[in-house]
C-alpha cells in the first residue's frame, strides 16, 4: 500500500475536486491510502462525502481560507508572529486584486499573484505537511506550490493537467496573437527555486510536468503538439456513488424542456468584484429565461444566492447542489460559466450547452465546445479589469431556443460522448499512477 497526497489550487470552487475525486477513489479501491490538502469550505464538503481525510499545512493562507470569519482572522493572528502573518495575507489580497484583467493570456500571467514571501512560506509549510503525512507521492491538480514542495523532497510527482497548463500550449487565448510584456510569475518563482537549489524554469508550465503527466480530455478539445510527452486519459468527473437528483426533480414535466443553470462561484471575494466572478451567468439567465416556456433548475455548488436575485422567477427551481452527471443527463441544455468540469460534464452525457464564459480560460473551453458543434456561446462584455460584466439576456434566450430546436447540437454532443468513452478515465489514471510510482522507486 502506498500513501498519496492529493493537492489542488486552493480555490473555493468545485472544478478541480470533481476531476480528482474519481482518481482518488480508484487508488483507494486498489488498497492505497489517499488524503487531500484543501482549505476551502465547498471542496471540503465533497472531500468529506468521498470519505477522504483532509490535512492542512500550518500556513496563514490555508488557515484564512479554512475560516474566513472575523473570529477566524483573530485566531489566526493570535497563533504567533502576527505581523508576519498579516504582511503575507495583505500581500496575497493585493496580488489577487492585481490579477483582475479582461484578458488572461496564459498560466504565467494567471500565477502572477505570487509574491516571494508568501510563496516561500507556502512551500515550506507544504514540505512539512508532505513529510508529516509520510506521502510516497504527490498527485497534483494545478497547485504550483505543491509541485515545488514535491521536488524539494524528491517525491514522485504525478500531475493531472488541462492542456493550458502544458509549457507547449499556446495558452488560454489561442485565437489571438499575444501582446508583449505579459505579466509573469516566473521571476518570483525562480527566486524561490534558487533558495532550494532547484533548476530555474522558463514558464510556470514547467512546474506542471511531473514524473507522470496526465492530460484530461481528448485531443479535439485539449490539443497539444505531438512533441508533448503526455498521456490523455479522457474526462474524469465525480459523482458520489449511488447519488441521485433531489426528490423535487421528479416533479419536472417530461413534455417541457429542462434547462440546468450552473453559474459556478458567483463571487470569489465577497462584496469585492473580481474578474473570475460568475454572477453574470445567474443575472443573464434570470433575464433570459423567466418568460421562456422551459423548466429551469438552478444550482450553485453549495454557495448561497445573493438576496438581490430573490425571489427567483416562477419557472426556476433552486438546489444548492445536485450530482452533476445525473442532472446533466436529465437536462435538455446546460447554461454555465465555461468551467472545464462543466464543459466535460455536458459532453460526457451528450447534453449540449450555451456557455457564458466569465474568464479567458473558460472562454477557451467554450470555444472548443462551439468548434465541435456541441453548443453556443454568449460572450460577456467587461471593463479593462475584467469586472462589470454585461451580457444580453435576449441573445441568451435566442441561443437557448436555437440549441433546443436544432438536432445537430445534441448529435454532436453525443459524438463527443462516444469519443470520451474511448479513453480510460479514472481507472486508467490510477493504473498509470501505480506504474509510475513503482518505476520511480525501482529507478
Amino acid at each position: 500500500m502506498s500513501r498519496f497526497l492529493f493537492t489542488t489550487l486552493p480555490s473555493n470552487d468545485l472544478g478541480l475536486l470533481t476531476r480528482s475525486l474519481p482518481i482518488a477513489l480508484e487508488l483507494r479501491l486498489r488498497g492505497h491510502e489517499v488524503a487531500y490538502c484543501h482549505p476551502a469550505r465547498s471542496p471540503q464538503i465533497l472531500i468529506a462525502e468521498g470519505g477522504f481525510q483532509n490535512v492542512l499545512p500550518d500556513d496563514p493562507l490555508y488557515h484564512m481560507m479554512a475560516d474566513t470569519s472575523l473570529g477566524g482572522l483573530v485566531r489566526l493572528l493570535a497563533r504567533g508572529r502576527p505581523l508576519r502573518t498579516l504582511k503575507i495575507l495583505t500581500r496575497t489580497i493585493k496580488a489577487f486584486d492585481r490579477l483582475s484583467a479582461a484578458e488572461m493570456w496564459n498560466i504565467d500571467q494567471f500565477s502572477a499573484t505570487v509574491n516571494a514571501d508568501s510563496l516561500s512560506a507556502n512551500v515550506t509549510s507544504l514540505t512539512q505537511l508532505i513529510r508529516s503525512f509520510r506521502a510516497d507521492a504527490v498527485v497534483d491538480f494545478w497547485d504550483l506550490r505543491a509541485c515545488i514542495a514535491a521536488r524539494i523532497l524528491g517525491k514522485p510527482l504525478i500531475t493531472v493537467i488541462q492542456s493550458h497548463q502544458h509549457p507547449q500550449s499556446p495558452g488560454f487565448i489561442w485565437w489571438k496573437d499575444p501582446p508583449p510584456d505579459i505579466p509573469s510569475a516566473v521571476p518570483v518563482i525562480n527566486g524561490v527555486l534558487r533558495e532550494y537549489g532547484l533548476p530555474a524554469i522558463k514558464t510556470v508550465g514547467d512546474l506542471f510536468i511531473g514524473d507522470l503527466t496526465l492530460v484530461l480530455g481528448i485531443p479535439e478539445l485539449d490539443p497539444l503538439p505531438d512533441t508533448a510527452e503526455v498521456t490523455y486519459i479522457g474526462p474524469v468527473l465525480w459523482q458520489k456513488p449511488g447519488a441521485a437528483t433531489p426528490p423535487g426533480m421528479a416533479e419536472l414535466k417530461t413534455d417541457k424542456p429542462v434547462v440546468w443553470v450552473y453559474p459556478g462561484k458567483l463571487r470569489y471575494a465577497g462584496t469585492r468584484p473580481t474578474s473570475f466572478d460568475s454572477e453574470i451567468v445567474l443575472k443573464t439567465s434570470i433575464g433570459a429565461l423567466a418568460a421562456e416556456d422551459v423548466q429551469v433548475v438552478l444550482t450553485t455548488g453549495h454557495h448561497d444566492i445573493p438576496r438581490s436575485f430573490l425571489p427567483l422567477p416562477a419557472n426556476f427551481r433552486f438546489e444548492p447542489f445536485v450530482p452533476g452527471l445525473a442532472m446533466a443527463a436529465r437536462s435538455d441544455v446546460m447554461i454555465h460559466h465555461g468551467g472545464y468540469g462543466s464543459c466535460q460534464t455536458g459532453a460526457y452525457v451528450g447534453t449540449p450547452a450555451v456557455v457564458i464564459p466569465t474568464f479567458s480560460e473558460r472562454e477557451s473551453n467554450a470555444r472548443r465546445i462551439v468548434s465541435q458543434g456541441a453548443g453556443e456561446m454568449v460572450l460577456p462584455a467587461c471593463d479593462i479589469r475584467g469586472k462589470n460584466k454585461k451580457a444580453d439576456p435576449a441573445e441568451l434566450a435566442a441561443k437557448v431556443r436555437k440549441v433546443l430546436s436544432t438536432p445537430s447540437y445534441k448529435e454532436n454532443a453525443a459524438r463527443l460522448r462516444a469519443r470520451f468513452l474511448e479513453y480510460g478515465g479514472a481507472p486508467e489514471a490510477a493504473r498509470l499512477i501505480e506504474r509510475c510510482l513503482k518505476s520511480c522507486v525501482s529507478g
